[in-house]
């Protein structure tokens, strides 16, 4: 096992990737921006490296930066988290060239799976199902006008080195399929140096399905259920669930033993997710395989009662799985709800500053998985996600209210949060029925819905802001004695004692 790992990330996937490691003995070391001195995670690892300026592209995107770190600080090992260089084979090649290990799949699994033209094309050579649409790239021109037509409209445009629904476009008719596909080149090449794209049938009202899957060198695979992953906005998850309230046992079953033939068939090691694409009649198709550990991990750990990360380290280290298909079950319901920093009253642009005030919830089948703490400062050079939280339950009604309290409970000032829509999610008779598919939120939201918010939450802090500046105005110009709550605790929080 290793002694000394390096986590070549930041935020809350670097605190989580720290804290599992770190029960197992083993040292950690951060790397850090400028920016994120004196960030969370940081604090919390053995070691800490500086690795550049701000942006991303001088410090975690920076391959010399972090393997010259990984040197200084003697670390055996590189756990890239998610995003960064999560997914980069080239960075793959380089830890494994530098004597360390990669915590992660090989670079040729990488490579196979970062393309969407030659993941579909494996998939479909071993019989995985996958969407009607082309195997390679297609030029904006009359070949592509062909292949549309062979499909059938509404067809979708990806592109082939993408994710994160960059590159995609949908189309309805025949004349909007050129400037589609033009625009959605454009942005591929913007996004990842890759202008290629390709054509699938869109599929209408799908449901967006995951399966999380473990395989060591060892030849063993297994499947840990799968992940409903269906509430987005502009192709970004919000809320997953698992298990799926939409998969039957059978199905289940189903699902997992595909998913695990798609691992196998591109020679996957380590934590990896293959994602489907569910039609209204429940067939489903291979969409993509992410090859690193995901956002949504947490609600299958809540189910399973694995540590995910500890997995892949023991993976890379070279140890066997120690469970089999038969050992994994599902322990209950789990929901988890992405924290972001943005303004839901401003279209959800992104906010930033200094956290002032920060109560995270707390109580029965309560978990947060943050990189954030009061005082710290939020920056315009990173992803805008808080914090993950997650609320299990014995049933998906029990995890339900425990999120919709958490929600409640949760509370930040300083910067804008998406909580407020959260809440209006978590109340939707849709989503409390598990009657939902992609276009849940804009079917469901108008823009007028979203910047209400529940109980007209601005005007509520308005009245608050106003009652705080009250109180405290009379506690200084009051006796100790005479003012309003020298009496009673209770009477401060707002509450009746029996004897006034």
């Amino acid at each position: 096992m290793f002694k000394r790992i390096l986590i070549a990330n930041r935020g809350e996937i670097a605190v989580r990737v720290i804290r599992g490691a770190s029960q197992m003995g083993i040292e950690t070391v951060a790397v850090y921006s400028a920016a994120d001195r004196l960030a969370l995670h940081t604090r919390l690892a053995d070691y800490a490296y500086p690795i550049g300026p701000p942006p991303a592209r001088e410090s975690y995107l920076d391959m010399d930066r972090i393997l010259d770190a990984a040197a200084k600080s003697g670390a055996e090992a590189i756990h890239p988290g998610y995003g960064f260089l999560a997914e980069n084979a080239q960075f793959a090649e380089r830890v494994a060239q530098a004597g360390l290990v990669f915590i992660g799949p090989t670079p040729q699994a990488i490579r196979n799976m970062g393309s969407k033209t030659l993941a579909r094309a494996i998939m479909k050579a071993a019989g995985v199902p996958v969407t009607p649409g082309t195997e390679t790239g297609v030029a904006p021109g009359p070949e592509a006008t062909w292949v549309a037509e062979e499909i059938g409209y509404p067809v979708l445009i990806k592109a082939a080195a993408g994710g994160g629904g960059k590159g995609m476009r949908i189309v309805h008719q025949p004349e909007e399929l050129i400037p589609a596909m033009e625009a959605a080149a454009r942005e591929a090449a913007s996004a990842f140096g890759d202008p290629e794209v390709y054509l699938e049938k869109y599929l209408e009202g799908p449901r967006h399905i995951e399966v999380q899957v473990l395989a060591d060198h060892h030849g063993n695979c297994i499947h840990l259920n799968e992940r409903e992953c269906s509430i987005q906005r502009r192709h970004q998850k919000v809320v997953e669930e698992a298990p799926s309230p939409a998969i039957t046992p059978d199905l289940r079953r189903k699902l997992g033993d595909t998913a695990v033939a798609a691992a196998k068939a591109c020679g996957y090691t380590n934590a990896g997710t293959v994602e489907f694409m569910f039609d209204r009649h429940r067939q489903f198709y291979f969409m993509e395989m992410n090859t690193r550990l995901q956002v949504e991990h947490p609600v299958t750990e809540m189910t399973t009662g694995l540590d995910l990360v500890q997995e892949q380290i023991r993976i890379a280290a070279g140890e066997k799985l120690n469970l089999k298909q038969k050992d994994v079950g599902i322990s209950g319901h789990a929901i988890e709800c992405r924290i972001y920093a943005e303004d839901p009253l401003n279209n959800f642009f992104p906010s930033t500053g200094q956290i002032k005030y920060l109560h995270l919830p707390q109580g029965p089948g309560i978990r947060n998985d943050s990189g954030i703490y009061e005082g710290g400062e939020v920056s315009v050079y990173y992803d805008p996600l808080l914090s993950k939280l997650i609320a299990w339950g014995q049933d998906r009604k029990q995890a339900l209210e425990r999120m919709k309290r958490a929600l409640q409970e949760y509370h930040l000032t300083g910067v804008r949060s998406n909580i407020p829509f959260l809440l209006l999610v978590m109340d939707h008779p849709a989503f409390v029925k598990g009657d939902f598919d992609t276009h849940f939120i804009t079917d469901h939201f108008r823009p007028d819905d979203i910047a209400r918010g529940p109980e007209d939450l601005e005007k509520v802090a308005a009245i608050a802001a106003a009652l705080a500046h009250r109180m405290n105005h009379l506690a200084k110009i009051l006796p100790q004695d005479d003012h309003p709550f020298a009496e009673s605790s209770w009477l401060a929080a707002g509450r009746r004692e029996g004897r006034h």
